[in-house]
């Protein structure tokens, strides 16, 4: 588990694997169409956030993605606020890639960069060989350059289309 602490324009995050009791917030979540159109794999059933969340599991097990939930506690409980995941993570690789994705209603408060900064920590104090993360996303997302650059990912490149991503992309990458 992670702690991304408040600050006076940030609220705290805590940021833990996926529960099987998180399904429900999942779905929620998933219901909002900017969301699904920048994911592959939307999950739209309680069926596919129980899959969703095994599968984050599965990979924590493996030791070559780790997905956290993204939670703000508040008064009334905790808040499935984002998602960050470190991906591609092998011992004999020095570069790993993050991702993320933002509910609805926390866009625009600063949710994304304040947790891709507490993963990015986390990745580079837990895994000593880390020498480069990757943050890519589509040229037509400009929310997210935003986010990478908040978070000190530094503008690399642009990718050229390749399945299944059907348009150009930005890499951003950052260093310990």
């Amino acid at each position: 588990m992670l702690r991304a602490p408040g600050t006076p324009t940030l609220p705290e995050l805590v940021l833990r694997p996926w529960r099987d009791d998180d399904a429900d917030a999942l779905v929620t979540v998933y219901r909002d169409p900017v969301l699904r159109r920048w994911t592959r794999a939307p999950v739209t059933t309680t069926t596919q956030a129980r899959q969703f969340v095994a599968a984050a599991h599965r990979d924590w097990d493996d030791g070559c993605r780790f997905s956290f939930a993204v939670i703000e506690p508040g008064p009334a409980g905790e808040t499935l606020v984002a998602q960050v995941v470190l991906k591609n993570v092998a011992e004999d690789r020095d570069d790993a890639e993050v991702g993320y994705w933002t509910a609805a209603p926390a866009r625009g408060r600063g949710i994304a960069p304040h947790a891709l900064q507490a993963v990015t920590g986390w990745a580079f104090a837990r895994f000593a060989g880390l020498r480069r993360l990757d943050l890519m996303h589509q040229i037509d997302n400009p929310a997210s350059c935003r986010v990478a650059e908040k978070a000190g990912y530094r503008f690399q490149e642009v990718l050229p289309a390749r399945p299944p991503f059907p348009r150009d992309g930005h890499r951003h990458s950052r260093r310990p």
